[in-house]
């Protein structure tokens, strides 16, 4: 079974993920994006879906015209675990 992060290791790892930040539950964090058109948006999330399918971690995300949310938890794990800090650190800017 996959360890779910403490509340110090979410921390930290936020600290260190700028643009991320921890879910009004706790149990997951969250970003959001913004680009210059629907395109653009589709670019980025295509991506991502190549990233995420070669972690075997699939984000929770929503797409409206330019905008692109990506929530990252492990249900596993019950909560946020090291792979969603290393998806978001894949994911970058």
């Amino acid at each position: 079974m996959i360890e779910r992060a403490d509340s110090q290791a979410i921390a930290a790892a936020l600290a260190a993920l700028p643009g991320w930040a921890l879910s009004g539950d706790g149990l997951a964090i969250e970003r959001e994006w913004r680009f210059r058109d629907f395109p653009e948006a589709f670019a980025f999330m295509t991506r991502v879906a190549l990233l995420a399918e070669k972690a075997d971690h699939h984000p929770e995300w929503s797409n409206v015209w330019n905008r692109v949310a990506i929530r990252l938890t492990t249900h596993d794990a019950g909560g946020i675990s090291e792979r969603d800090f290393a998806l978001a650190r894949a994911i970058g800017d």
